[in-house]
């Protein structure tokens, strides 16, 4: 655990402790006839039911379990600011997720406007807010529309195949942060290795730059101190360099983050005029490089072996909303417990506290983009804004160490051969690469694949025999597209050629029990654990005994609404042995891995 963790604090890598979280009972409307701004709800609610924020509507928890579509819904709360909170201070109000437009009112002053469903989002309320109680209001406008990224929820009236039921609504942490006038706002951290250094990039408002205006660094490794420094603040845009090599914390000069040694230095800023501390802000980062050395992964610059499960992060009666902070603690170890390394939380963001563990704890984490399902200019304008939100977000997590942008052909779906398609996911990468350009990128997981850092296959195959045959004989035909993989897709799009990358097999598996219970997984259910255990394990040393692959990712940690192919039901209840799982997972692998790694 890190210095700067507070249970339930909803942004853990930038930590004040002036906050107040807002979750909790709010008054909530439906307006399906959208008049609630021409009757000016924001300044007289109607009689209204109730709602549990941050769970949607459609949830159990919320208190209203509503699963139908309602494009407009309002939320309304008082809050009480004292007049110590409202001199000489900022307050501001975040939403850590709200899908999908959310506009809000403080006072009957209307604030302002954000579009997206998955990234953080603040407004400054501090003009309209008053001593006493001030009365918060926010409407929000979700539509069924393919073209916004949306993930797994539906845009039809009933769940089908792998979507489930739409959230519309707050949906993640809704809290108040207390600032200074002058304040650190935001920090990019990037640990570069063979410097031993950790590479600053802090942005600071500031009511007047000047010399008299000082950010201190300072960097401790359980509680060793390792380094300080002290930067002049002329300017918002501030960057630096600290040495992390000391002798005095380790013979090695420097502590790296691992699975196995999910080593965290921790690091505070102080912002300081005319010698009075005026804000603070504590974090922490790990240091550990992702590079990629022909057809090798590479972690601190050496090979790894990533045995990712895929993870939709569903809860029965909450939906993607984690039920608590613990909830998402014990999806962690429960996936650490199978003897996985890695999950890849697929088409959807986070609440950022899974992220904190997976670092704490030593996960790994692809990161990935929930889906449009049309290509428009619209969806592109769109998707490029959010996705880049998301990228700044989560950049720090030393957990993360792959982007995937695109899934399946999802939003592109004439990418093989529509040159325009194919330009979105070059333009998506190079974005992405000007951003961060030290994290792989998956392009387009799964099949046909334009230029993208990691080649990604995905395949449902039930007979462990038959995979490996189908990669160990035809892998050049695949990788060319001569041969189909998975059904009708190609590996590689057209005008386009395998040159040498990583191949993981990103999605396999799925396998159903069949326990009468309506649902699927692929293939045939199986009747019973032992032969599920035979099928898991026939697949599963199948992908690790084919030499020129290096990870793979399980079909899945749990099972959501419909489909019911998780090693654990959505309940988080094993369906089958964990221990045989763990045993299946790590047992040692092929010689030929081990002789391709070597």
């Amino acid at each position: 655990m890190t210095k700067s963790y507070i249970k339930d604090y909803p942004r853990p890598q930038l930590v004040r402790n002036h906050w107040e979280n807002l979750n909790g009972t709010w008054n909530f409307q439906f307006d399906d006839q959208n008049i609630g701004e021409t009757q000016q709800w924001f300044t007289t609610f109607p009689n209204s039911l109730q709602i549990t924020v941050p769970f949607t509507y459609e949830t159990k928890l919320s208190g209203i379990e509503d699963t139908t579509i309602h494009p407009y819904i309002w939320y309304q709360k008082k809050i009480t600011f004292s007049s110590e909170t409202l001199v000489d201070k900022k307050i501001m109000l975040h939403f850590e997720g709200a899908d999908y437009i959310t506009k809000l009112w403080v006072n009957g002053i209307y604030i302002g406007c954000h579009t997206g469903g998955y990234s953080r989002f603040s407004f400054d309320i501090s003009k309209a807010a008053v001593e006493g109680d001030n009365n918060i209001v926010v409407k929000i406008e979700d539509y069924p529309d393919d073209q916004q990224p949306r993930g797994k929820q539906r845009w039809i009236k009933e769940s089908y195949a792998c979507w489930y039921i739409q959230t519309t609504g707050i949906w993640k942490t809704v809290w108040v942060e207390y600032l200074p006038q002058s304040y650190i706002e935001q920090v990019k951290m990037t640990p570069n290795l063979s410097q031993r250094t950790l590479e600053l990039e802090i942005d600071v408002q500031a009511k007047q730059y000047s010399p008299n205006l000082l950010l201190q660094v300072e960097i401790t490794f359980d509680n060793q101190f390792v380094n300080k420094v002290l930067i002049p603040v002329y300017q918002k845009h501030l960057s630096t360099k600290i040495n992390l090599s000391n002798l005095a914390v380790t013979e090695w000069q420097l502590y790296t983050w691992s699975p196995e040694h999910p080593n965290l230095y921790d690091i505070s800023f102080e912002l300081i005029e005319n010698n009075v501390l005026i804000d603070q802000v504590l974090s922490y980062f790990g240091m550990r490089e992702i590079s990629i050395d022909k057809n090798q992964i590479l972690l601190n610059g050496r090979p790894i072996y990533q045995r990712l499960i895929l993870d939709q992060g569903y809860w029965k009666d909450s939906h993607l909303t984690p039920p608590d902070e613990q909830a998402l603690i014990e999806d962690i170890d429960k996936i650490m417990a199978l003897g996985y390394n890695g999950v890849r939380k697929h088409q959807k963001i986070e609440d950022e506290r899974f992220l904190y563990w997976c670092d704490v704890k030593g996960l790994y984490v692809w990161s990935e983009m929930a889906a449009a399902y049309t290509f428009s200019d619209f969806a592109v304008e769109t998707f490029a804004k959010q996705w880049m939100e998301i990228v700044l977000q989560n950049y720090n997590h030393p957990s993360i160490i792959t982007w995937t942008p695109f899934n399946e052909s999802w939003g592109i779906p004439n990418i093989k051969n529509n040159r325009s398609q194919q330009h979105f996911t070059e333009a998506i990468y190079h974005l992405t690469k000007c951003f961060d350009p030290n994290r792989p990128i998956v392009i387009n997981d799964g099949w046909e694949h334009t230029i993208s850092d990691i080649i990604t296959l995905h395949d449902y195959e039930a007979e462990g025999e038959l995979l490996f045959k189908r990669y160990f004989e035809f892998k050049d035909e695949i990788l060319s597209g001569k041969v189909f993989h998975n059904l009708d897709k190609a590996a590689i799009a057209d005008n386009y050629s395998y040159q040498g990358q990583p191949i993981i097999i990103s999605e396999f598996g799925g396998i159903a029990l069949d326990n009468d219970q309506n649902g699927w997984g692929y293939g045939n259910k199986v009747s019973n654990e032992s032969a599920f255990l035979e099928r898991f394990d026939s697949i599963t040393t199948a992908i690790k005994q084919l030499p020129f692959v290096c990870g793979y990712c399980y079909t899945q940690v749990t099972d959501v609404q419909q489909e019911i192919n998780g090693l654990m039901d959505i309940d988080r209840n094993f369906k089958v042995n964990s221990e045989e799982i763990k045993k299946i997972n790590e047992r040692e692998v092929h010689v030929i891995w081990k002789q391709n790694r070597d």
